[in-house]
């Protein structure tokens, strides 16, 4: 592989996958802490009404 497209696809290649690590991170935590349980997990006691989040 040509030494500049490596040092462009590692340079790019460090911006994204910190970027969706980011976001797959965020995901992973905010799904469940807005629905009160696990996606696919029955919820134990009734939910309050959703609400418009902005």
């Amino acid at each position: 592989m040509n030494h500049d497209l490596k040092s462009f696809v590692l340079s790019v290649a460090g911006a994204v996958v910190p970027a969706l690590a980011l976001v797959a991170g965020i995901a992973f935590l905010s799904i469940p802490f807005s629905l009160g349980h696990h996606p696919g997990d029955s919820p134990d006691v009734q939910t309050a009404p959703v609400y418009h989040l902005t």
